[in-house]
């Protein structure tokens, strides 16, 4: 049954992961986490604090604590960091214990959905365009966001809702 099931969002930034995750627990009627919520929450400062006080480094050994306590937990939809899926004990914890959906969006969408956002501290990085920054970590993370997922939907035009019920139908399939 569905409902049982740990569902785990992948994708980059800007994929509409915390958006869709959010939807979609509340159609299933499951608790919804945000991996960087949680950071947030449990640090009780900002992510661009976190970044900037402890590093890239520091911030992924956070991510990675978080989301195997996370994926601990049973029947929730989990929507993680971009870059959570950089280690590859996340990646083995994500697809061992959750059903692993990545959300593949274009470079533009991304654009257009983070370009004002200030939260994004990979996104900060003086005198290089948001494109190229993108582009890279595109080049970087693609391919394991395919290794580990169940199921890819490729984002485009899709709304929110018929990303939701896509997901909800596959579910019900396995």
């Amino acid at each position: 049954m569905a409902e049982k099931r740990n569902i785990f969002l992948i994708g980059p930034m800007g994929a509409g992961k915390s958006t869709i995750g959010r939807q979609l627990s509340q159609r299933l009627n499951m608790e919804f986490y945000d991996s960087d919520q949680e950071i947030e929450r449990r640090t009780g400062a900002d992510i661009s604090w976190v970044f900037d006080l402890e590093g890239e480094l520091g911030f992924r050994n956070r991510e990675k604590q978080i989301i195997s306590d996370l994926t601990n937990k049973q029947g929730i939809v989990l929507a993680t960091g971009g870059g959570s899926i950089k280690s590859k004990e996340t990646r083995n914890k994500l697809s061992s214990r959750g059903f692993v959906v990545y959300l593949e969006t274009s470079i533009e969408q991304q654009i257009s959905r983070t370009q004002k956002d200030k939260k994004r501290p990979l996104l900060q990085i003086k005198n290089v365009p948001v494109r190229t920054i993108l582009e890279k970590l595109s080049n970087e993370r693609n391919h394991l966001y395919e290794e580990i997922a169940d199921i890819v939907i490729k984002m485009g035009e899709k709304s929110v809702k018929s990303v939701v019920f896509h997901i909800i139908n596959v579910l019900n399939t396995i």
